[in-house]
């Protein structure tokens, strides 16, 4: 039982910490990756209004079938920049949200990349 509340501690204390040196604005949103072990969910976030303006999620974007999540994650990541794209974002701040930055996270960035998105 310890190790669960140290675990979710840590992972609190991570986020934050990431957190307070990045936010998101208007022509540059921060974009927020939430990963469990079925899905990924990104979201792209102005900090200074409080809203989110586009969103995306894996496990409702139904187009990507048999595929590994990392391949999974790189078409979210692309999907996410064709989002941004119709709102006019060319720029983005990219919040890890305490995750390590390999594997999906990776994929999900690097997606938005070639997406056209500068992160």
């Amino acid at each position: 039982m310890y190790k669960v509340n140290l675990r979710k501690t840590n992972i609190e204390r991570r986020k934050l910490r990431v957190r307070k040196k990045i936010s998101g604005t208007g022509t540059t949103p921060r974009i927020s990756v939430f990963r469990t072990n079925k899905h990924i969910y990104a979201q792209l976030i102005d900090d200074v209004k409080g809203h989110t303006i586009a969103s995306v999620s894996v496990e409702i974007e139904k187009t990507v079938k048999g595929k590994t999540k990392t391949e999974i994650a790189f078409e979210a990541g692309k999907a996410l920049a064709e989002k941004a794209k119709e709102k006019k974002i060319k720029e983005a701040v990219f919040d890890r949200n305490g995750f390590r930055f390999h594997g999906r996270v990776k994929a999900l960035a690097e997606g938005a990349r070639e997406g056209g998105l500068k992160l």
